[in-house]
């Protein structure tokens, strides 16, 4: 990023957070803190009303914004697939906001911008299925849990778990501390009292959510945006695919795969999982491209999961 580049950012930045450090500032654009004194100082001579506070950090002058910004054809494109990508996986609230962005954005653009934009929009379209009813549950708890995280209070609710031999309903109340979007699907991150620990909820498998009027406190330590979850994956599963099933396992990135190994027999495919049941509907969707090679456990799990399938024919 060059000087006027960063100077610009620096002015959009103080403009969205209010108040920042050089230290800060220097870590965002990936630069050294006596650089960002430089160009404050820039600023501060181009006519920038910045005030540095001893120990808290520069912020612009209440009052103060940067004239109306001119987007090039490539960031308008970029902007309004953002809306589209909101509209789609957000709650109404969200979609309302992105509805309206849109129609900012495009308000704002030169006419001759706006027929390029028309022109790219055209060759670019977003398939993400249709918004079915695990889409709209995730949807309708979207809103409370995003009060319920903003507020810092509890929430309770059944939540249920999807196994191949079973559908277990709990009772959970649990501190929400963050929303992730996992290969389409939102989970919650939250602190969960009956596990005493830190667990992810899938949304559509969240019932009778409420919101609950106790507070809770999220660890000062704790950043969503760095968190990794503990690592308890400890059965280690062998087996062994066609070696025509190569590129699809290279497409489905799955998660569970520790390594990949061409023999003479097909691939050995290593995987590291958690429990049998995570991985038996994996395992089954090869059909008869695949075979366990071990443990022993999941070969007699899978042997089980195929006698009931041929009772249904």
């Amino acid at each position: 990023m060059n000087k006027m580049d960063r100077m610009l950012a620096i002015v959009l930045e103080l403009q969205r957070r209010g108040t920042a450090r050089a230290e800060d500032l220097a870590a965002t654009f990936e630069t050294s803190v006596r650089t960002i004194y430089r160009d404050v100082q820039a600023l501060s001579e181009a006519g920038v009303p910045l005030i540095g506070t001893p120990g808290q950090g520069y912020s612009l002058m209440e009052g103060y914004f940067l004239p109306p910004i001119q987007f090039t054809p490539e960031e308008a494109v970029t902007l309004l697939v953002g809306t589209e990508f909101v509209e789609r996986y957000f709650d109404q609230a969200y979609l309302a906001k992105a509805r309206t962005s849109k129609s900012k954005i495009e308000s704002i653009l030169p006419e001759k911008v706006r027929r390029e934009v028309e022109k790219a929009r055209a060759d670019i379209r977003l398939l993400m299925g249709k918004i079915d009813k695990a889409r709209s549950k995730e949807m309708e708890h979207m809103s409370l849990l995003r009060r319920a995280i903003a507020d810092m209070k509890k929430v309770r609710f059944s939540y249920v778990k999807a196994t191949t031999t079973s559908h277990e309903k709990t009772a959970r109340t649990a501190d929400p501390y963050g929303l992730l979007l996992v290969n389409g699907s939102w989970v919650l991150l939250a602190f969960c009292e009956l596990r005493q620990s830190i667990r992810h909820f899938r949304l559509s498998r969240m019932q009778e959510l409420v919101l609950e009027d106790k507070e809770f406190e999220r660890p000062d330590d704790f950043k969503l945006h760095t968190y990794v979850p503990p690592d308890n994956r400890h059965l280690f599963v062998q087996i062994l695919l066609d070696p025509c099933m190569a590129e699809r396992l290279e497409e489905e990135n799955y998660y569970y795969v520790e390594s990949v190994e061409e023999q003479e027999q097909g691939l050995l495919v290593t995987l590291r999982i958690r429990h049998y049941d995570e991985i038996v509907s994996w395992i089954l969707s090869w059909g008869s491209d695949v075979r366990v090679i071990q443990p022993e456990g999941l070969k007699q799990r899978v042997l089980e999961e195929i006698q009931k399938m041929l009772q249904h024919y």
